[in-house]
């Protein structure tokens, strides 16, 4: 029986509310296929693999049928073969034909790459294997382009180092037989619907060369795989192969929720705190640990903390390792092969390592606080036990979401993993891609953009200068290079480098994007990476540098950020007596106005300050509903806004939930009187340009949002209200009866 790693709920001072044990499963086997070349049969003995996975020898069946396909079978189930054997069985028939593989982040792409590669040097051809991203030394980068059968790379590499000089990788295009999409479920809201779009340009590009590329795609476990594939890939019939005969190890699954040190207002005893007391013992005793936080300033806290515990061992920094985007290339590729080494008995990441990436035997994953999605619960649940037995605990903070699944285990054990929703022809989206797709080639009168109709697109940017019509076509007419201006990732495409200067020759040390910038590279901030501490002594944000120089304080910064909504315009409005409801366009502003010094260990507030950098604003879609003036006229004002930031609290929490999207997704807002509307008013938004649907959506779900969002502060335990039910605390006497009264304002049944 395999070693898991211990846990006594009784020593813990909190509550367990859930302990709860997924039994091993046996595999289920398949022959190899009939049709395997011998020496593709050799390499795979080579490697003990004599047979396969049943759902492995299905995928490699209708592949080779010619279908578009989707595999989702849980973490560690081997679905790297499922589309490296098709792939290497068509290279070794015909050499000359390629293989383009997307991930969605560096890291895995090196690591399949690794894996990939071990199966190569046991074929007798010289197939080329190599990964084509912003890493890649440019020496390297003609040979990939001339000789490379199988190319690794990103979206974002595609988006903007490929496809705009697709000419350079004729080759490639012009024999591209498979596409492989591994992560499938990663590509959702924002992100999901710019890489549709990055297909749709993909696929007008092969077609162009005489290529008709089929697609293969990889998922963690979600609702709706087949459609999603189906919507991102545009095509109908996608293939579903989702019965794995993968073998599993016990493994342990344990929700725990830290004391209350504050009954009365709901304040629980800090995550990052327990999470450091579950963690810390099994590391001490050389036990491979993951701990994920929620956010880069936790991932330091927490590394901190960890590291400490190992004091005074004088290797501590060397075993306990973070990770989290914002570190360099290579600092991310030796932390990777210390995990698989076994050196690194502890790495705390955000969902950075959340995707499949061998990293070696690790036996417990803690999760401090809701990673916000199900699915992405299993998949970090998952990071441990890939080889062995594991234990996961999941240790809930005070926010609402947290709270409602620490106490509702049955709810996550029982619920679906969530649907990937994604809307390619969102405006905004869609016109970024159009100009890209035109620099590319030129769009022929009446041509879709896969589905899209975008003759009316063209002649927009024909008047406005950026195409010209000759002939029957349209034709990119400005020097700029449209691909670099959109951003498949984040809101802002200029990220904010990361300078040490306290050597003679200043170091780049990271990066940041704008958005979060604002909140941890302001000046005096304390910005924590790998566990040491820099002081932000300038912020050039013209320029987008961030000058900071290493100290040794008792104390972290944390920032206040400032939301605006105003709305532009209309799509949907509908009068209610209490509370009507409409959804359409809003602007969003962002403004982060002041800082906090927050003592580590005790998170006493230890000072102050201003932030002075300009506005961020962000055109996108928003829900929102108005208060009838007879019900808000008799609150009073001072009750009215308490009760009106925990309805907007209340409704982001369940808006989360019955959309099943990750609540970062969403923001919310409630207003004593809107600018837009005159009127009390709470919104719930959007945080992507345009919307990818959720407002939409929750417009429709008006009635069933106001019904769970007092059920929530209802149902809570708390008597006043508590900032797991209404949100961060508000001293106004009444404020949970007068939320739960505008809440119930259109006489639902509560």
């Amino acid at each position: 029986m395999p070693y898991v790693p211990q846990l006594d709920p009784a020593q813990l001072p909190g509550e367990v509310t859930l302990d709860h044990v997924i039994p091993a499963q046996p595999a289920g086997f398949a022959p190899l296929p009939a049709d395997l070349r011998p020496e593709l049969v050799s390499a795979l003995a080579s490697r003990g693999i004599d047979r396969l996975y049943s759902h492995q020898a299905e995928a490699y069946q209708a592949v080779r049928s010619g279908r578009h396909v989707v595999v989702v079978t849980p973490t560690a189930s081997g679905k790297t073969l499922c589309y490296n054997l098709p792939v290497l069985q068509r290279l070794l028939e015909n050499p000359t034909s390629r293989a383009l593989y997307l991930f969605p982040t560096k890291a895995l792409a090196q690591d399949q790459l690794a894996e990939l590669a071990a199966l190569v040097k046991q074929l007798p051809l010289g197939i080329k294997v190599d990964t084509y991203d912003g890493d890649t030394p440019p020496g390297q980068r003609t040979a990939i382009r001339e000789g490379g059968h199988i190319v690794l790379t990103n979206p974002d590499m595609l988006h903007t180092g490929m496809l705009p000089h697709h000419t350079r990788w004729r080759k490639l295009f012009s024999s591209l037989e498979y596409v492989v999409v591994d992560e499938l479920h990663t590509y959702r809201g924002l992100f999901g619907s710019q890489v549709a779009n990055v297909i749709r340009r993909l696929r007008r590009i092969c077609d162009f060369y005489g290529a008709s590329p089929r697609f293969v795609c990889a998922s963690a476990t979600i609702a709706n795989p087949a459609q999603l594939a189906e919507r991102l890939l545009e095509s109908e019939g996608v293939q579903l192969v989702d019965r794995s005969g993968a073998p599993r190890g016990e493994r342990r699954l344990v929700f725990y929720n830290p004391p209350l040190v504050n009954r009365d207002l709901g304040i629980r005893r800090s995550s990052l705190l327990e999470g450091r007391r579950i963690a810390a013992p099994w590391i001490r005793q050389g036990i491979q640990t993951i701990v994920f936080c929620r956010s880069r300033l936790q991932v330091e806290v927490m590394l901190s903390y960890l590291q400490e515990s190992l004091a005074p061992r004088l290797d501590a920094r060397k075993r306990v390792r973070g990770y989290r985007s914002g570190y360099l290339p290579l600092r991310r590729r030796e932390i990777e092969a210390g995990l698989r080494s076994g050196e690194i008995h502890g790495v705390v990441s955000t969902n950075a390592l959340e995707l499949g990436i061998d990293i070696g035997t690790l036996q417990a994953a803690v999760l401090v606080g809701y990673p916000g999605t199900i699915a992405s619960t299993w998949q970090q649940l998952g990071r441990a036990g890939r080889r062995s037995g594991s234990i996961a605990v999941y240790v809930a903070s005070s926010s609402p979401l947290d709270q409602f699944m620490v106490r509702h285990p049955e709810y996550f054990l029982e619920a679906s993993p969530e649907e990937g929703l994604i809307d390619p022809d969102n405006l905004l989206v869609l016109a970024g891609h159009l100009q890209a797709g035109l620099f590319e080639l030129p769009f022929v009168d009446g041509e879709r953009f896969g589905r899209a109709e975008v003759d009316g697109l063209l002649e927009l940017f024909g008047e406005d200068g950026a195409a010209s019509h000759s002939g029957g076509r349209w034709f990119w007419s400005r020097d700029a290079f449209p691909a670099e201006a959109v951003s498949l990732r984040s809101l802002a495409a200029d990220n904010v480098v990361i300078i040490d200067v306290s050597q003679p020759h200043p170091d780049v040390i990271g990066e940041m994007d704008q958005f979060t910038a604002q909140v941890m590279l302001h000046e005096q901030a304390v910005y924590l990476q790998d566990g040491a501490q820099y002081h932000v002594d300038r912020l050039d944000w013209d320029q987008k540098k961030a000058y900071v120089r290493p100290v040794e304080v008792d104390y972290y910064t944390d920032a206040l950020l400032g939301v605006t909504v105003s709305v532009l315009d209309t799509f949907g409005h509908e009068e209610r007596a209490g509370l009507d409801r409409s959804h359409g366009e809003v602007k969003l502003t962002s403004l982060a106005t002041m800082f906090k010094k927050i003592r580590f260990h005790t998170h006493e507030n230890v000072g102050s300050g201003p932030i002075r950098l300009p506005e961020q604003t962000l055109h996108t879609t928003g829900y929102w509903t108005t208060l009838d003036a007879r019900l808000w006229e008799s609150l009073g004002r001072e009750r009215l806004e308490a009760g009106l930031q925990g309805m907007a609290h209340a409704m982001r929490t369940v808006a989360a939930l019955r959309l099943m999207c990750d609540p970062r997704d969403l923001g919310a807002l409630g207003e004593v009187r809107s600018t837009s509307t005159q009127r009390p008013t709470v919104t719930v938004y959007e945080v992507y340009p345009g919307g990818v649907g959720y407002a939409a959506r929750l417009f429709e779900l008006h009635d069933l949002l106001l019904r769970d969002a007092a059920a929530l502060v209802r149902d809570c335990p708390c008597a006043t209200g508590c900032p797991s039910c209404i949100g961060p605390l508000n001293l106004v006497e009444g404020t949970k009866e007068a939320c739960l009264r505008l809440l119930s304002a259109n006489a639902l049944p509560v």
